[in-house]
């Protein structure tokens, strides 16, 4: 890093429901704080403008004249809009309408990997394979099961980084065994093609839910799949938990395809919102045995460290990160 002093910025992560902004600082030494965020509702906001400004007043007034911005959607042309709200962003006028001189945007993935790149060792839990590092040069692969399925994956040199957001959450769902069959079965009433990330996303649970009973001739109650990640994870509900375990063996499986499309030997990172809530689950699930299960590629499978990221707010984290790859390096 060149930067003579510390650098302050607000870092800001916007998804369909909710906005997060914090303050940030980046250290002449690289290292990155982010402080506690202020969360806001998307619709009680009718732009991005109004609820920074908002954040800006329970911030007394007075904020950084940078930020950096990790955004739901893809980034790209003169408006940038959003996948699940209605607010747009016009990357010319971000200076004018926010009164800063430096920003940076961002894919909301691509900030989750640049946090991958820059968290210290101690905010990685072991899954499986070896009990080291990601490794400090080649590709890593990261996902991020949430509202959807996050994939991005870095490429680690001696002294640089790359990240590449992509759209592998939307690679076909492969089923494994019989009940996964089912699962597909059900989803293919209504989409003619089937996404890993109808399975493998905060949502995709009603479908591993709905199947389970079905398979069981169960006269299932409606129910959403914040009930059923409620009750599956609590233990309350013996299906719903049966639902849990499915999930994770399925992102297993995502989560090893991925590592073999990427090249994504130095490890894999598994990142998002559901994956941090999973954090105690998945080393007791069938994760690991499911991640290693490819067949001729099994102990390379088992050759490569699979780590969750455990920094509770890993989207603000990598948008500060970001920044600073575009600002101070």
């Amino acid at each position: 890093m060149t930067q003579a002093s510390a650098t302050e910025l607000v870092s800001v992560d916007i998804g369909g429901t909710h906005a997060r902004f914090a303050l940030a600082t980046v250290g002449q030494d690289g290292t990155i704080t982010v402080e506690d965020p202020i969360t806001l509702h998307t619709d009680d906001h009718a732009s991005f403008q109004t609820a920074w400004e908002d954040f800006r007043a329970q911030k007394g007034g007075s904020i950084p004249d940078a930020v950096s911005l990790a955004i739901a959607g893809p980034i790209t042309g003169e408006v940038i809009r959003f996948t699940n709200n209605p607010w747009v962003i016009r990357p010319s006028l971000v200076k004018e309408k926010l009164g800063v001189t430096r920003y940076s945007i961002v894919n909301d993935f691509e900030a989750v990997a640049h946090a991958v790149a820059r968290a210290p060792e101690e905010q990685f839990l072991h899954l499986t394979g070896p009990d080291q590092p990601l490794a400090a040069t080649g590709t890593l692969s990261v996902i991020g099961p949430g509202t959807g399925l996050g994939v991005a994956h870095l490429r680690r040199s001696a002294d640089h980084y790359h990240v590449q957001a992509t759209e592998g959450g939307h690679v076909d769902f492969a089923p494994v065994d019989s009940i996964d069959d089912l699962i597909l079965a059900r989803l293919r009433k209504r989409h003619n093609r089937v996404s890993a990330e109808r399975v493998v996303s905060g949502p995709g649970i009603v479908e591993i839910y709905q199947a389970l009973g079905a398979m069981e001739k169960r006269a299932l109650p409606e129910i959403d799949d914040v009930e059923i990640w409620t009750r599956g994870m609590a233990g309350e509900d013996s299906l719903a938990a049966a639902a849990v375990d499915r999930f994770c063996l399925s992102l297993g499986s995502v989560a090893g395809d991925i590592a073999l499309v990427q090249g994504g030997f130095g490890g894999v990172a598994i990142a998002g919102g559901l994956g941090y809530r999973l954090r105690d689950i998945l080393p007791r699930s069938g994760f690991a045995e499911r991640f290693r299960h490819k067949g001729r590629y099994e102990q390379l499978m088992a050759s490569i460290p699979v780590k969750l990221i455990t920094h509770p707010q890993p989207g603000l984290f990598g948008a500060a990160a970001a920044f600073a790859r575009e600002h101070l390096s």
